[in-house]
Formats: structure tokens, sequence, C-alpha cells
């Protein structure tokens, strides 16, 4: 009967962890990232023939469970969700500077793909427009940061992440008191890509 409640939980886990595993917006070929402690992923989850023994024993059940006068405090940073490959390469830099990693926004990541497809219009300049008034209508925070760039090559992860970390104000909204962090790219007809990056 324990094997198969733990069954079931592992499969709940399992589902729970298939809603919530990063994705990146559009594949990158050369850029690869290595495995975090944070998330889900092919081989976090231990195998059910290495957690559960050949022959089971039942658990000895306390006499009294242990009663906790405290509460738990609440935690003080949200739950690390990596949904972009720039988003992977921001908390790697972040974490070489032992900052907290910045977990993904779905307000911001609304914000940066306007802002990048407003950037990849044939005609407009490229600029900042009013992507870090938009950062504030999320309300994440009273301070908000936006990094933009372009590269003519197409969509280039790493490019555009080492050409953000040489730029002293690109590279202090990088490792800025952000929590959160949303990334979008748009490539205009000749293959130039625009990204905008959000932080709240």
């Amino acid at each position: 009967m324990r094997i198969l409640a733990w069954l079931g939980a592992l499969g709940v886990v399992a589902a729970i962890g298939a809603a919530v595993v990063p994705y990146t917006l559009r594949p990158a070929t050369n850029v690869q990232l290595q495995a975090t402690s944070v998330g889900f992923g092919q081989g976090l989850l231990p195998s059910p023939a290495a957690s559960v023994p050949a022959v089971a024993k039942p658990a000895p059940v306390p006499a009294k469970p242990p009663v906790s006068k405290k509460s738990a405090p609440a935690p003080s940073r949200p739950s690390i969700v990596v949904r972009s490959t720039q988003q992977a390469l921001i908390n790697q830099d972040r974490a070489a500077y032992h900052l907290a990693s910045l977990t993904w926004s779905t307000c911001l990541y609304n914000v940066a793909r306007y802002e990048a497809a407003h950037l990849a219009t044939p005609g407009v300049a490229f600029k900042h427009y009013d992507g870090v008034s938009r950062d504030l209508t999320c309300h994440l925070g009273h301070q908000v940061g936006e990094n933009i760039g372009w590269y003519s090559g197409g969509i280039n992860d790493t490019k555009l992440n080492s050409m953000f970390m040489a730029s002293p104000g690109h590279k202090e909204n990088i490792l800025g008191p952000y929590r959160y962090v949303a990334t979008a790219w748009v490539v205009r007809s000749d293959g130039t890509a625009f990204i905008a990056v959000e932080f709240g």
C-alpha cells in the first residue's frame, strides 16, 4: 500500500514538474546551459528502483509526532522559474557575484515582448521608450530597469549577454537589486534580432 502511495506522490511531483519545466523562447545552438540546483528537469527525480528497497520494511511509527511551536517564516524570495536562455545567463552572472537568482515574470515578459517588437519595427529609432514605465505597472517593486540590444546575426543570447556585462549601465541592471526578470527577442525581416530585458 505504501508503494502505491509513493508512486502516486511521484506522479503528482512529475506532473507539477512538467508544468514548470523551463523552456527557451527560441533554441540557440551555440549556447549551452549547465544544470542548476533549482527547477525540474531530466535526472533530478530519483528513479523508483534507486529509492525503493527490494524488501520494504514498515517504518517505525513515532509515539507522538513533534509539535512545532513556531511557524515557519514566509519565504523572502520567490521560487526561481527560468524561461529563457538570456535569463539563465543573467542568473549565472549574478551567481558569480554571490547574488540571488531572478525569477520569471509573465507581466515583465509582456512588456519585453512589446518593447522588442517595437524596436524591430522598420524606421523606429533604437532607444529606450516606455518599457520602464510599463515595468512599474507590474507592481513588482519600486525599482525597475530595462536593457535593450540588437544583433545583426540573429538571436545570440551569449553575444548579447557578454555585451551587456561589458557595459557598466547594463551590468548594473543585471546585478541590480531586483527579484524578477523577463526577456524577449524579435527578429526583423532583414535578420536583425532585437532583445528587451525587463527587471523588476
